[in-house]
């Protein structure tokens, strides 16, 4: 297969852009690069200036002409004396000539494109399906979920002159989004899988959703979707006739008429007739969401012509979709990034850029298996790996595998190979791994999970899992409100609000916030010894610690004269040589820690006559800033430190950074951000109000397993202090999770509950230290199935820790806080 390579002229023709330049010999475009981070082949590479009200692409040709880089899609052009030698090509917004770009690259391939839609089970159609049908095509899909206005064109960009089919997926969050998607995309064939209320806040009502969302398929030849979803079925009267529907229904005559769903352990078998004829297909799931994902495929499979012995066959091989990336902390203080279950060179890339995202370890490994059914010579593949690990600076390749055994020599590296994960285990010394971060990046037939199990550190089965894409999201949603220019400092104190520590803070940084805060200097040196090298602000420096904010150039705020005087006493001890960055504090208001706007007189020469520090921020605190009844209290502590902030640089002489403003604040206060603000409880996906509620994203989720259901007798007892009852026969579960991990006794004796498959279970009897107990006697009254090891949610998604706080008469950030350190925190990337 042959990689797009497209001059810079034709580029500039298909996107509407000047060349600016003259254009070099050999100026062959194969990879478009959007993040600068992410770099691998400079001298093939374009690199696309997107320019949003967060970043601005253009801030980087600097740096990427630096590593080679010669060719920007831009906005505007540079001062060409600094990259003598680059080729520009200027348009008016480089994001609608990417989407150009990408739409005129697909108009090349006279293919089936299967384009897929709908508010959920997208990834997994699509996964699916190439499972189906790469045994027989060479197929190109979408990596991972990349759906997006960005991640389309991105997406298709790959389509090479020997793919037989493309697989894509389509996600919108706004109106007016799906046209653009569709001329890129551009399907024969579609698949409309469900609708949901997911991103619906910026549509009118759901209805509008689904028609945006049906505009995918206006020029296919042919869609596929479920008859019992009303709004899809309402909505494709609003395609041309020449698209042909073809249905399944559970209800109703179809296409695929679905008469059977049997579910037996973990098995499903679905019936169904299909041009007169019965067929049965079974499936190795049981849950609703997997049933309808395999029914779309099945009548994709039907569709196409495929035989249904051969349908059935597949069917019964399907394997579960690794939707995410998971950070897990493993033996001999490792980390472990799994993300086995989904090999091929796409997704390599993807868990490659989360891999160095990771500063707490310097040497990065990758334990790899043979890439299955690429279609390609594995010369040609593994030659391309072996220059994206070198890239990508990876220290260590265990490969697994024949096929990449037979390619080692290809590996620049410290490497080793064996044929099997069997052979792996049995043979190396996993005592060798030291302080490094680990890839596990396996195909499913060699049983990466063995691995898994071997490397990460032993503890309960009660996790804490934390959402970092859901992070990002809302990292996001505040940035989308600032005014151009003002800063973002993250607080992570308290253990990232109990979410963890180097782990949030490498996304912080990845992410370009500006600065952090944590409120002892323990939680700062942690950072440093980690590699986390922004600015961190310091908000409780104590005397023992002023040694080492100084070694590790860690920021103390700065709240009185006694901490202003310690601190000269450590520097002056300490003959650092460079000011050290100071932030003061001013009390406007809450009456905590800071000075009193009236002793700023007696401030001002102590600074300003002293070289050992600088000011490099003026802040203070708000005290109400979520309530609107108390906003004239609020806006009058804005201005309060705006005076005093002023009244110091007047005195000073030179200036700092002034902010005042947090998460509620940042939404409710737009127009005095000053220069800077402090994101904290709201990057955890906590609100101030509903609306800014479901505009976030749910981060974390605690969750445990059932450990033991036992039979309980009426009138017995259940628990310590036998406060907890049988009113009648009942079944109870034992769940590993007390108050030593963090759960609160007062949610014991029937106030609290907790989740087993979606179903709320009432906690009965007391929390004990490790343990608690639910009542399951209603579930199972309902003939559902119920099974020691099933999964238990405290709170999530669905039950999110907002309303747990509120059942306790608390607030969200002492029931996250409140999460015991003991209890496993793994982080995950979809």
């Amino acid at each position: 297969m042959m990689n797009p390579a497209y001059s810079l002229s034709k580029i500039a023709s298909v996107t509407g852009g000047k060349l600016i330049s003259e254009e070099k010999g050999g100026n062959l475009i194969i990879d478009l690069l959007i993040d600068s981070r992410l770099l691998i082949h400079p001298e093939s590479t374009l690199f696309v200036c997107l320019v949003s009200s967060r970043n601005d692409g253009h801030r980087y040709i600097a740096e990427l002409y630096e590593a080679g880089v010669r060719n920007f899609l831009v906005q505007k052009v540079p001062d060409q004396s600094e990259t003598p030698d680059a080729a520009f090509i200027l348009t008016d917004d480089t994001l609608a000539a990417l989407q150009k770009l990408g739409a005129w690259h697909r108009s090349q391939f006279h293919i089936p494109v299967i384009g897929i839609t709908g508010s959920n089970g997208k990834t997994i159609v699509k996964e699916w399906l190439y499972q189906l049908m790469s045994r027989d095509k060479k197929i190109i899909r979408s990596p991972k979920s990349y759906n997006s206005q960005i991640g389309v064109p991105l997406s298709v960009w790959k389509m090479e002159s020997g793919h037989e089919m493309a697989i894509f997926e389509a996600g919108i969050s706004r109106p007016g989004e799906m046209q653009n998607l569709e001329a890129i995309i551009r399907p024969t064939l579609g698949i409309f899988t469900n609708i949901g209320h997911a991103h619906d806040a910026d549509f009118t009502d759901i209805s509008q959703k689904v028609a945006e969302k049906m505009l995918l398929f206006t020029h296919a030849d042919q869609l596929i979707y479920c008859l019992d979803h009303q709004l899809i079925h309402q909505a494709v009267s609003g395609l041309p006739n020449s698209v042909q529907r073809i249905t399944w229904s559970r209800e109703n005559e179809a296409d695929l008429r679905i008469l059977h769903v049997d579910t037996d352990l973990h098995l499903t078998r679905i019936t169904g007739r299909y041009k007169h004829a019965e067929q049965t297909i079974t499936i190795p799931f049981t849950d609703e969401a997997g049933i309808e994902n395999a029914i779309h495929c099945w009548l994709m499979m039907l569709t196409l012509g495929n035989q249904p012995e051969v349908i059935a066959s597949r069917m019964e091989a399907l394997m579960p979709i690794a939707m995410r990336l998971e950070l897990k902390e493993a033996i001999h203080q490792c980390s472990l990034i799994n993300d086995s279950y989904n090999s091929d060179i796409n997704s390599l890339g993807i868990a490659l850029d989360f891999l160095n995202q990771q500063k707490q370890h310097q040497k990065k490994t990758v334990i790899l298996s043979d890439i299955l059914q690429s279609g390609r010579k594995k010369e040609d593949l593994y030659h391309e790996i072996a220059d994206i690990l070198q890239a990508k600076g990876i220290d260590r390749l265990i490969g697994i595998g024949a096929d990449i055994r037979s390619e080692q020599e290809k590996f620049r590296m410290e490497k080793v190979f064996y044929d099997t994960t069997d052979d792996f285990l049995l043979r190396f010394p996993l005592s060798s791994f030291q302080e490094e971060t680990i890839l596990l990046k396996g195909a499913r037939p060699f049983e990466f999970e063995k691995i898994s199990h071997a490397l990460q550190q032993k503890v309960h089965e009660t996790i804490l899992e934390v959402n970092l894409d859901a992070m990002v999201h809302n990292l996001n949603y505040y940035r989308s409100k600032l005014n151009q220019g003002v800063k973002t400092m993250v607080m992570v104190k308290a253990f990232s609000y109990g979410s963890g520590s180097f782990e949030i803070a490498n996304l912080l940084q990845f992410h370009r916030v500006d600065y952090l805060a944590v409120a002892y200097a323990d939680e700062g040196v942690e950072l440093r010894k980690s590699g986390i090298s922004l600015p961190i602000m310091v908000m409780n420096p104590e005397e023992e610690s002023f040694d080492l904010l100084l070694h590790y150039n860690l920021e103390p705020e700065i709240y009185n004269f006694r901490v202003l005087n310690m601190l000269q006493k450590a520097i002056t001890a300490s003959e650092t040589g460079e000011p050290v960055m100071i932030h003061v504090k001013i009390d406007t208001g809450m009456h905590r820690l800071g000075f009193d706007p009236k002793e700023v007189e007696l401030l001002i020469p102590l600074l300003k006559n002293n070289p050992d520090v600088q000011v490099r921020s003026v802040f203070s605190h708000l005290a109400a800033s979520e309530d609107p009844l108390e906003d004239a209290f609020t806006e009058n502590q804005i201005n309060r430190l705006k005076t005093t902030g002023k009244q110091l640089k007047e005195g000073l002489g030179y200036d700092f950074l002034l902010h005042i403003h947090n998460s509620a604040g940042i939404s409710r206060f737009g127009n005095d951000q000053m220069d800077m603000v402090r994101l904290g409880i709201g990057l955890y996906g906590i609100g101030f109000n509903e609306d800014e509620q479901h505009r976030l994203r749910n981060v974390s989720t605690l969750k445990s397993t059932i450990s033991q259901i036992r039979f309980v007798k009426a009138g017995d007892t259940i628990g310590y202090n036998r406060k907890g009852l049988a009113q009648q026969d009942s079944f109870i579960a034992v769940i590993p999770i007390g108050y030593a991990d963090g759960i609160n006794r007062r949610l014991g004796n029937g106030k609290g509950k907790m989740f087993i498959q979606g179903y709320p279970v009432p906690v009965i009897g007391n929390i004990c230290m490790d343990t608690c107990m639910v009542d399951l006697t209603e579930m199972i009254s309902r003939k559902m199935k119920v099974s020691e090891g099933d999964e238990v949610i405290i709170f999530g998604e669905n039950y999110p820790v907002k309303k747990l706080a509120e059942e306790l008469g608390t607030i969200p950030y002492e029931v996250l806080t409140g999460i015991s350190r003991r209890v496993k925190r793994i982080y995950f990337h979809e």
